[in-house]
């Protein structure tokens, strides 16, 4: 049985979608994950979304959501990415394991500090990920 993970930042719109799209398409055997932001965009960052579009992660499904569509979901593992998100996570209403693996916002830099952000996603998120759940 697959393992739920929130993954959970500000305004789920960069960070917490590419988390989202790359957990499903790489460890969707074992995990299904979501994001939410603590206080959502309503928008998804369009170079976030094209470079999960060229690594084939991209789902027509992922969207910025608001904290209150989730809140009520049985989670296994609740991981916040950035740190306003950690200092605002809210009290779910199951016991969850709650942990921070924080990456800096790659919005409104040079296109290439996306990938930056999403190789190191990979790196430090996934091994968590797999240690913790699955």
């Amino acid at each position: 049985m697959k393992k739920n993970v929130l993954i959970l930042c500000t305004g789920n719109s960069c960070r917490s979608i590419m988390a989202e799209a790359m957990i499903n398409a790489q460890m969707g055997s074992c995990v299904f994950a979501q994001s939410s932001g603590v206080k959502a965009s309503g928008k998804v960052n369009p170079h976030a979304k094209a470079l999960l579009e060229s690594k084939g992660e991209w789902r027509d499904v992922y969207h910025s959501k608001v904290i209150e569509t989730v809140i009520n979901t049985a989670f296994d593992l609740v991981i916040t990415v950035c740190d306003a998100a950690k200092e605002t996570c809210p009290m779910f209403p199951k016991a969850v394991k709650t942990i921070h693996v924080g990456f800096e916002d790659p919005s409104g830099k040079e296109e290439n500090e996306y990938a930056k952000t999403y190789d190191l996603m990979q790196e430090e998120l996934l091994p968590i990920i797999k240690k913790e759940v699955c």
